[in-house]
């Protein structure tokens, strides 16, 4: 069976949350783009074309989305954490690195925000 390094990517996703510290930011939800990169490290080819034989970015994806609404997030560290750690449960995750940006946050930027990566405990 042929190995090989595999990362799975959400690049851009856009969900409207309620996000930040300040209290304007309580009152109403604002866009913020989520990127997550996992790195499987070296891991078996597909050989059957199954989605089982990989991760599912579109469940990545909707995990991001519901993560950002459940509720008033303070810190947009708190969110990406959130998310690593959900990636980090699934076994074949070597390390996961998320990355949020608020594009709204700073007048005279395009973007503000975090980027994180943590490394599984795993073999």
């Amino acid at each position: 069976m042929t190995k090989h390094n595999s990362t799975i990517f959400v690049r851009g996703l856009r969900v409207d949350a309620s996000i930040g510290v300040y209290p304007h930011e309580h009152e109403s939800t604002q866009p913020i783009f989520i990127d997550v990169s996992l790195d499987l490290g070296d891991t078996p080819t597909p050989g059957n074309d199954r989605l089982n034989e990989t991760i599912d970015y579109e469940a990545v994806a909707n995990k991001a989305k519901a993560l950002a609404k459940e509720g008033h997030v303070q810190l947009v560290e708190t969110l990406a954490e959130r998310l690593a750690n959900w990636c980090l449960q699934d076994t074949r995750v070597r390390t996961v690195t998320v990355r949020i940006e608020k594009p709204n946050a700073l007048a005279a930027a395009d973007a503000a925000g975090v980027q994180i990566t943590r490394m599984s405990d795993g073999p």
